[in-house]
């Protein structure tokens, strides 16, 4: 549509999503536009309302109304989400975007329980409908203005990924779906004697709205709560870190999300422990930069020296592989170090098992000292086991 794309445009200009200032302004746009087309809604319905007495059209004015209260929602959260960083908060406010997404879904869930509650009670105690020409003609004409503003959130969310145009959109979509369910039943009552039509139909628009509801929170309170990093990320990251000639090997990558463009990482990077330790400190320095440069992440790379070009220790490291892929190739291994003793030798690594594995980590950890203990009595495992946060 031109009219969004001018919006957009002439809001924003050509600012990259991910900045802080350029996301707010996205969030104004957002929050602005709708309270523009619900209080337009709001007075158009209240006065043609007044006019007719008719008490659906009024009620619906003061839905819209209430619609405009997640409009400003959404804009005083990103108000807070761009403050910048302080005492209290060193690391920002960018989850009150989450924040004021999850109060924008309690909206939601409001409509789909008021509506639920009373579609129930038309149905225990159905009502003939009284046609109103001017009442359905409103009704209809606020479907393409919801539509719109369901659009223009759907196309904010797509560039920004934030939460709020993706409840605010969800919000549009079912004002559509109740208008036209009211429709519906107006037309069924009309011309059918069928006096419980209304109140079937608004039940199973709150069912949806409901359901939908649940959707968007439990996608707000897994980001809240610290959810798995997108893979493309986590890639991104390997792949930076890898590039570095020194580097051989990546694990224990955690990400932290302090909301968007405010991510934290840390990871652990094996080198050869027969380098430098002043060269191995500025290859590190050097990627952490290059990964805040390319990526906006704030990164701490762990150093993790490990030892290569030994014979011994590279054979027992592909025993060690062999053994693992063979007794479950889910699995992967790290931090591999070979400790010698005067009556055995301990094999020292941290085995990465997948979550909610059947077996406990004391099965997995008999089962496989059991294995290299049949294939050469002088090893004893001491591993680690864990799982990946990624």
């Amino acid at each position: 549509m031109k009219l969004t794309e001018f919006l957009i445009k002439k809001a924003i200009g050509s600012c990259a999503p991910d900045n802080p200032e350029s996301r707010k302004k996205y969030s104004y746009l957002s929050g602005f536009a709708g309270i523009f087309c619900n209080v337009l809604l709001c007075v158009v319905k209240f006065i043609i309302g007044f006019i007719t007495n008719s008490v659906s059209i009024t009620a619906d004015a003061a839905n819209n109304l209430s619609d405009a209260s997640s409009n400003i929602v959404t804009i005083i959260g990103a108000k807070i989400a761009g403050k910048p960083v302080d005492e209290d908060h060193p690391f920002g406010h960018g989850r009150a975007e989450y924040i004021s997404a999850l109060i924008v879904s309690f909206f939601i869930f409001i409509m789909g329980f008021e509506l639920g509650k009373s579609s129930f009670e038309k149905i225990i105690h159905p009502e003939t409908l009284k046609f109103n020409t001017i009442a359905f003609i409103v009704l209809l004409l606020a479907i393409p203005v919801k539509l719109w503003m369901a659009y223009l959130n759907n196309k904010l969310y797509k560039i920004t990924q934030n939460e709020n145009m993706k409840a605010v959109r969800q919000d549009s979509l079912n004002d559509c779906i109740a208008t036209s369910a009211t429709i519906a039943a107006l037309l069924i009552s009309n011309f059918t004697s069928f006096k419980r039509a209304d109140g079937i139909i608004g039940l199973v628009v709150a069912v949806l709205i409901i359901f939908a509801g649940i959707g968007i929170v439990k996608d707000i309170i897994s980001k809240l709560l610290g959810q798995t990093p997108d893979k493309e990320l986590v890639n991104q990251i390997e792949e930076l870190m890898m590039s570095e000639e020194k580097i051989i090997g990546v694990h224990d990558l955690i990400v932290h999300d302090y909301g968007p463009g405010r991510i934290i990482a840390s990871a652990h990077a094996e080198v050869p422990a027969d380098c430098d330790i002043l060269q191995i400190h500025d290859v590190i320095d050097n990627v952490e930069k290059k990964i805040s440069r390319e990526l906006n992440i704030v990164i701490c790379i762990h150093m993790d020296p490990i030892v290569v070009n030994d014979e011994t220790v590279e054979k027992y490291k592909q025993m060690i592989s062999k053994i693992i892929v063979e007794y479950d190739n889910s699995f992967s291994f790290h931090d591999f170090r070979m400790v010698k003793g005067p009556t055995h030798t301990n094999l020292i690594f941290d085995l990465v098992v997948p979550h909610k594995y059947p077996k406990k980590p004391n099965e997995i950890l008999k089962d496989i000292r059991k294995i290299v203990s049949d294939q050469d009595s002088s090893i004893f495992i001491v591993a680690t086991i864990e799982h990946s946060y990624t």
